[in-house]
């Protein structure tokens, strides 16, 4: 490597450390070893490999002085040839070595980010709604793009970059000192010369690059949130793009401004070093020639010490920068294990049964909850606040008990907010309980495993949200191994059959970002096909039907019908007079249930059904009923 090569590198090292230096623990150390015990042959493997490569690249240097002072001595030709032919070969050799030591650092990274990636990812899925709700999805993905890459740049670069450095450093100034220690204290003395301002011009090229980075990193997360389809109608509807342009350029100015600056000091930094190499070689020429001529040195040992110099500097430069690269590895470590020790509120018991066989019953028993708060769910970084909101732990389910018999509908109506969601996410487990218990068939949910509440629950919710995904894709999230010809049967049931064949792809269609290449009712009927799909036994409706046209929602109700019949069913609704059919109505206020009975039982009561109802009629609504 050249002199001005390593300038570079040291430069690159020094700029892209995003974070200061940080204290080394033990607990990390083990964790980290964790990661890195299932590649530990092949990472022995490659630090010998850099060990030999370190070797070969001080022997090069030295053969190079012994051809010139074989030439000087007029050596026989034999002795010429050998020595080139071993610098050949270890030129083949080295090139070798490189390929095989590079195989095994990608395996080694690629298997350790596979790894990181995997954990934090199977970690993440099984934390509760409340960490989605809190948490920047930017922040989160960040964990597993960046902080992860971060890590791994410590096994795959940093620490083979070390140990060869380690190595090349000690034989190089080994040999160097045995062939003139004179010279060797000298370029030592330029030293500071070197390594001084490639730190300090990095430190501040660290935090221009960091700045830009910031920049960016605002620029993508407002360029993400307005390209969207909901985002693009916000902006649409209510935006000033005029205004918002003119911040998003003052931004990208000021990252060409600071790409301009840092090409700037880069040009000038490096332009210096690689002067005061040149100056550097002149010193080892000149003494070295001086010594050469008195005879106290041969001319090939010049030859030699000159590029020795290289394998002196670049690894020290090297070195030099080292303990801050160890450092934020180690601090992109860190963040990631801050992830996975956020532990879920919501755990399987290692004992977990299945929901029993046949018709279920869901039955609330004195159930009392609260809506966890941020320190149990969240993180201040995921959330990109300085400290987390502390508030929660107040009830908003107070001594809820029901049960619906297996096979029958029970309907959720009360105003917005008064805790009717919040019950329903409680039967499939989205959250637990504070007291009381929910159990399906007779067991509590929490003794349950979760794949036996997927198999035996479906719910429809009122966004009615999909994937970015073909429409097969979307479906078949509820059953992956059903046929195209149970998908056609389920859009059929949904009255979606018609409009699906229509277009160009078919089943293959994509349905873009939360399905917005779809009407709001034609998305809510492919979520209400995907749940006919999945055959649950227990069915949980959450305004299903609220975004659908008169037309739709009377197509839609006749496939529920079907879906409902003989099911255990909880149907929440504002419109009361979807819910007429229902076998038993639960008047939901303040998270207390304050009235039951059926339709005509609480409008003869005279009470909060008869008020709501009254109040919906009066505004003239109408719609169509839940069936029967």
């Amino acid at each position: 490597m050249s002199m001005d090569a390593a300038a570079w590198n040291s430069l690159h090292r020094v700029m892209n450390t995003q974070n200061g230096p940080q204290r080394l623990t033990k607990v990390t150390l083990k964790r980290i070893a964790g990661f890195a015990a299932p590649h530990k042959r092949r990472l022995m493997h490659f630090l010998v490999l850099s060990v030999v490569s370190a070797c070969l690249a001080v022997a090069t240097p030295v053969l190079a002085g012994h051809v010139v002072n074989a030439i000087v001595n007029g050596d026989s030709r034999s002795t010429v040839f050998g020595l080139a032919g071993l610098i050949a070969l270890i030129a083949v050799a080295d090139a070798a070595l490189a390929i095989w030591t590079r195989w095994l650092s990608a395996t080694i990274g690629e298997g350790l980010i596979l790894d990181l990636r995997t954990t934090v990812f199977d970690h993440v899925q099984r934390m509760p709604i409340a960490f989605f709700t809190r948490t920047r999805t930017g922040a989160l993905v960040s964990r597993l793009n960046s902080d992860v890459l971060g890590a791994q740049r410590a096994f795959s670069g940093t620490l083979s970059g070390v140990v060869s450095n380690i190595v090349t450093l000690t034989l190089t100034l080994v040999v160097m000192l045995s062939i003139s220690w004179q010279i060797t204290v000298v370029a030592l003395v330029l030293l500071p010369v070197f390594v001084i301002p490639a730190r300090r011009m990095g430190s501040r090229l660290a935090a221009l690059s960091r700045e830009a980075a910031n920049h960016n990193a605002v620029m993508s997360t407002r360029m993400t949130e307005r390209f969207s389809a909901p985002g693009a109608t916000l902006v649409k509807l209510y935006g000033r793009p005029d205004e918002e342009s003119v911040e998003f350029a003052a931004r990208a100015s000021r990252v060409r401004d600071i790409g301009v600056k840092s090409a700037m000091l880069q040009s000038v930094f490096v332009t210096a070093l690689t002067t005061v190499s040149a100056l550097a070689l002149a010193v080892v020429y000149g003494l070295g020639g001086f010594y050469a001529l008195k005879g106290s040195l041969d001319p090939g040992d010049v030859v030699a010490l000159a590029l020795l110099l290289t394998r002196l500097y670049a690894p020290l430069t090297a070195l030099a920068s080292a303990r801050v690269e160890i450092m934020s590895a180690v601090v992109s470590f860190e963040r990631v294990f801050e992830v996975l020790d956020l532990q879920p509120l919501i755990r399987e018991k290692p004992d977990a049964v299945a929901v029993p066989d046949g018709p279920v019953s869901v039955e609330f028993s004195h159930v009392t909850f609260a809506y966890p708060s941020a320190d149990k769910v969240s993180l201040a970084s995921l959330e990109e606040v300085a400290m987390l909101d502390n508030r929660g732990g107040v009830d908003v389910l107070h001594d809820v008990s029901f049960r619906v018999e297996p096979g029958q509908l029970v309907a959720l109506v009360g105003t917005s907010g008064a805790g009717k969601s919040t019950i329903a996410s409680l039967i499939p487990r989205l959250y637990d309980v504070d007291g009381g218990s929910v159990s399906l068939g007779g067991v509590d949910v929490r003794d349950l495993s979760m794949a036996s509440l997927r198999e035996t629950l479906g719910m429809a919710t009122q966004d009615g949200h999909l994937f970015h995904e073909s429409v097969r894709d979307n479906l078949r999230l509820a059953r992956p191994e059903a046929t195209d010809d149970e998908l056609w049967s389920a859009l059929r049931d949904a009255r979606l059959d018609d409009l699906v064949a229509s277009l160009s792809d078919g089943l293959d269609t994509i349905v873009g970002e939360r399905g917005y290449r779809l009407s709001g009712g034609e998305r809510q009927r492919l979520t209400i096909a995907r749940l006919l799909l999945a055959h649950p036994r227990v069915v949980i409706l959450d305004e299903a039907t609220a975004h659908l046209d008169s037309t739709s929602e009377s197509a839609v109700q006749e496939a529920l019908a079907v879906a409902l019949a003989g099911r255990t069913s909880v149907v929440i609704a504002h419109r009361l007079s979807t819910v007429r059919a229902a076998d038993r109505i639960l008047v939901v206020e303040d998270g207390r249930i304050v009235e039951q009975g059926t339709h005509h039982e609480l409008l003869a009561l005279g009470g909060r059904y008869e008020e709501l109802h009254r109040t919906q009629f009066d505004a003239g609504t109408v719609e169509q009923p839940l069936p029967g």
